[in-house]
């Protein structure tokens, strides 16, 4: 209950600041707003101030500004002559100024990641620390698209499409350009440059490790599962394993491999512990649910602490978020022409999920969901699709090239199939929600 209410709490910022960008282009502009409204449906809290009534309604899916002129609204009561509020509608408007009103809701949502995203960096962001590292092969996993490219372990990627690559992290622009088509790598292995190919059926949206490669990681124990061998035999969180057996250990990912080897028998763990080497005896356990010996032991998940200054912090805020837009803009090119498959859009469940997770942690991660999601409002509202903002300044343009209004017929007719688009979209996101929920 806790993460819905916080999703809930963070998609009604969103809307708000959306709605407030439309609000206040519209006040600028001297157009009568009747109704305010965070959410539809029912009114839960309605308060009249001024001329305008604002609201909160019961579903908290969205939102929406209510003009004169504009959706069914009527002239209100007032002491002004109907002429002088007739000049007061949003369809009296000169069409420069309806483009202006409408396309202020999607800027803010724009906006806002530009003025969030240095206050998160000056406040501070834990990064996973494999981010920054250079993009070297710490294992290939077993029967993956990766190793049947022909991947070795220790390989370092240079190029990914054409697109050079210096970091793990850095990765991302390039997996997603080359989603949906099949993915060429420049690796360098031992001084010599080799040429692998990876096929178009890979979710590369996903990243490196959807394709099979995963970047080194110490042999350091992050967390054990009481009552199994690990915290049996004196093993501790922050231990690093040397060897065991005899044979050495030089990343986590050795350690599956000699524990199968080893099977339920009593074998010596080299571990450093606070600089000093201990020797402890540890018996895997066969678990018959998944018939694999295992200790009761999680990796470390290392994340590096990272502050900025303000100038440094809206530099790096800025390039986060000019990055993050690029990425949506390849992701909605490539949903669109079909490199994509439609099962990683989300909805209205999802954007909650990651919003009220996101609540649960520290103030920095909540600012950079904030960013992300109002990128993905702000970008799907100016899609081109009738009932979106985008649609209603898809028809300002043509009015302002043609110099006069497309038909009433025209624009009820995109209006409908915008509206059948739109529950198909909606109807497919909540689908994947429920998928998602349900495969979870």
């Amino acid at each position: 209950m806790i993460t819905v209410a916080a999703g809930i709490i963070m998609l009604g910022i969103l809307v708000f600041v959306h709605e407030f960008g439309h609000f206040c282009v519209a006040k600028f502009c001297k157009v009568k707003v009747l109704k305010f409204s965070l959410g539809f449906g029912p009114k839960l809290v309605s308060k009249q101030w001024g001329e305008t009534e604002y609201m909160i309604c019961a579903i908290p899916l969205g939102g929406y500004v209510q003009m004169l002129g504009e959706g069914g609204g009527e002239l209100g009561e007032g002491s002004q002559p109907e002429a002088a509020e007739m000049e007061r509608s949003f369809a009296r408007q000169v069409v420069s100024r309806r483009m202006a009103i409408v396309a202020a809701g999607p800027i803010m949502n724009l906006v806002l990641p530009f003025l969030i995203m240095p206050l998160a960096y000056m406040i501070g962001v834990n990064l996973p620390a494999f981010l920054d590292q250079p993009p070297c092969v710490g294992y290939v996993i077993e029967d993956s698209d990766a190793e049947r490219s022909g991947f070795q372990q220790g390989d370092c990627l240079v190029e990914i499409n054409g697109l050079p690559v210096s970091t793990w992290g850095g990765t991302s622009k390039a997996l997603v350009n080359g989603a949906g088509q099949p993915l060429s790598f420049v690796v360098e292995r031992q001084a010599t440059q080799q040429f692998l190919t990876v096929s178009a059926d890979s979710n590369a949206l996903e990243g490196l490790q959807a394709i099979g490669l995963l970047p080194y990681q110490e042999a350091v124990v992050g967390s054990l599962a009481s009552g199994m061998p690990a915290t049996e035999a004196g093993i501790e969180a922050n231990d690093q394993i040397l060897a065991i057996a005899g044979q050495d250990v030089t990343s986590w990912y050795d350690l599956k491999e000699i524990i199968q080897k080893v099977g339920a028998t009593p074998v010596d763990f080299l571990v450093l512990r606070d600089g000093k080497q201990l020797v402890l005896s540890v018996t895997p356990r066969l678990m018959e649910e998944n018939d694999q010996y295992l200790i009761g032991i999680a990796p470390e998940q290392a994340t590096v602490f990272k502050r900025f200054a303000p100038v440094e912090a809206f530099r790096a805020g800025a390039d986060r978020t000019m990055e993050l837009i690029d990425l949506t803009l390849i992701f909605i090119k490539k949903l669109f022409s079909g490199h994509v498959s439609t099962s990683n859009i989300g909805g209205p469940i999802t954007v909650v999920q990651i919003a009220g997770q996101a609540a649960q942690t520290d103030v920095s991660s909540i600012l950079s969901v904030l960013a992300f999601l109002s990128i993905q409002l702000g970008i799907l509202n100016l899609l081109p699709i009738p009932i979106l903002d985008g649609g209603h300044l898809f028809f300002n343009f043509f009015e302002l090239i043609l110099r006069r209004p497309l038909s009433l017929r025209a624009r009820e007719l995109a209006q409908q199939v915008g509206l059948v688009l739109l529950i198909m979209l909606m109807v497919l996101a909540f689908y994947n929600d429920i998928v998602r929920i349900l495969g979870s």
